[in-house]
């Protein structure tokens, strides 16, 4: 089956109270938008566009940016749901097959639903999406169902009191065959209270015609929509819950679940541990067997089998940690590979570097890879010891079994096997330190007389 994608992200969010589109609001460290198009990674879709409105180049951007074959186009007035449908029909050209119509701010959609959806058309010409609603709002339209025969839906505000006590209501998620679709947009007006014209409006058309319209139902958590920051906190919320739930599933060890925050993409292995307080961003795969202890933040890593990151670590973009590496206190790794059995413990910055294997950074060392306009590598090799406060000055390379004196200050390449001392020698002056303390109180004592 040919699926298209068009996905409504033209709002601006009034509820919000931002600068930044409704869909663009990030959830687990992604826009709301890339939640919803990750739902129907799984279906494959022929084409995917997205209907943007308010900050559509930012909406491009993001849309691009997590499906570099999507296409964009612009609803310049907000003038209903149908309105934005008919938008993408242009972008649709030459495409035969089934549209899914779905939003940018309904992060929890579920690619099985839309699976259910989409089989569901092989008996019906359109295929609306419901819910059971937990507690009876005005919010949602009303489904009304003879069977399994959808016949209209009913807005709140229209509907009798018998009509406003079904729980069947719409989520505004509709499946239907492209010309079909576009055929009945083409005969929605607007002669209502807000001068729009509903999407809503396509299965009392479809209902004329003679068509086949039906409704799939999905849990209401799948539907919900973020309108207002507290329905961002909710949904983080919601999501944050799915994760440790999927994670103990997993076989991860979450010691404090509640204080360990997820991102969208992460991936930790069986027997991994989580200690308390720990945040993942993006990117971020820690394999089987790996610790991340207390207090650790992660982004756009790998944590490689049986190594031990933190307490108080923070690894960046691009660092690759290999086995049984140990990364700890107050340490900061950013595009680095860190090979196996290394160990750097205590309060360092390791930044475009390499290190390899079995080799011990001490406290206090720091890779200076940025001399103000570009940024430097270095090397470091095999069963190296560096030395504690140690600088290492990029671009500069450390040899197999080398050594570092603390607190060099390190210019130039060193070879396998040197030992390498870069720093003043000590200079001792015999009774100055009481002399210069004598001096000092003096002059406190005199500004204080003066004052």
């Amino acid at each position: 089956m040919n699926i298209a994608l068009v996905i409504l992200a033209a709002g601006k969010g009034t509820r919000m109270n931002s600068d930044l589109p409704k869909v663009l609001h990030p959830l687990a460290g992604a826009p709301l938008l890339v939640h919803a198009m990750q739902a129907v990674g799984n279906l494959a879709p022929e084409r995917t566009v997205v209907v943007a409105g308010h900050g559509a180049e930012q909406v491009r951007a993001a849309a691009l940016g997590h499906n570099p074959t999507a296409q964009v186009v612009i609803q310049d007035e907000q003038l209903g749901t149908a309105h934005a449908v008919d938008q993408a029909q242009a972008a649709l050209q030459g495409f035969d097959g089934d549209v899914v119509v779905l939003y940018g701010d309904t992060p929890f959609l579920q690619s099985g639903t839309l699976a259910r959806m989409l089989a569901a058309r092989a008996d019906h010409d359109v295929v609306v999406l419901g819910f059971d609603i937990a507690e009876l709002q005005p919010r949602y339209g009303r489904l009304i169902m003879e069977g399994d025969r959808l016949t209209r839906i009913v807005e709140y505000k229209d509907a009798t009191k018998d009509e406003r006590a079904i729980r069947f209501t719409n989520s505004g998620l509709m499946a239907c065959d492209k010309e079909t679709l576009f055929d009945l947009i083409a005969e929605i007006g607007n002669d209502n209270a807000s001068g729009e014209y509903y999407l809503t409006d396509v299965v009392a058309l479809a209902n004329a015609r003679g068509l086949s319209v039906t409704a799939v139902k999905c849990p209401e958590s799948e539907t919900l929509g973020v309108d207002s920051r507290q329905d961002l906190a909710d949904a983080e919320t919601l999501f944050q819950s799915r994760a440790r739930a999927e994670a103990f599933a997993d076989g991860v060890t979450l010691t404090s679940p509640e204080t360990v925050h997820f991102a969208f993409d992460t991936v930790i292995g069986r027997d991994a541990v989580i200690e308390p307080n720990v945040v993942f961003g993006p990117g971020v795969t820690v394999e089987s067997g790996a610790t991340i202890r207390a207090f650790s933040h992660l982004e756009g890593c790998h944590v490689a089998r049986g190594a031990i990151v933190g307490p108080y670590a923070r690894l960046r973009p691009g660092t690759e940690l290999s086995e049984k590496t140990r990364v700890g206190n107050f340490v900061e790794i950013k595009n680095a590979l860190i090979g196996e059995g290394t160990k750097i413990n205590h309060l360092s910055y390791i930044g475009d570097a390499t290190l390899g294997q079995q080799t011990n950074v001490g406290a206090g060392t720091i890779t200076c890879n940025y001399d103000g306009v570009m940024k430097h590598r270095t090397e470091i090799g095999d069963n190296v010891f560096i030395g504690s406060n140690t600088m290492l000055v990029a671009p500069v390379h450390v040899g197999d079994g080398a050594m570092t004196g603390s607190g060099s200050v390190i210019t130039s390449d060193v070879d396998a096997d040197a030992l390498a001392i870069a720093r003043a020698p000590q200079v001792e002056k015999p009774g100055m330190a009481a002399k210069l303390m004598q001096i000092l109180k003096a002059k406190k004592a005199k500004l204080q007389r003066g004052s």
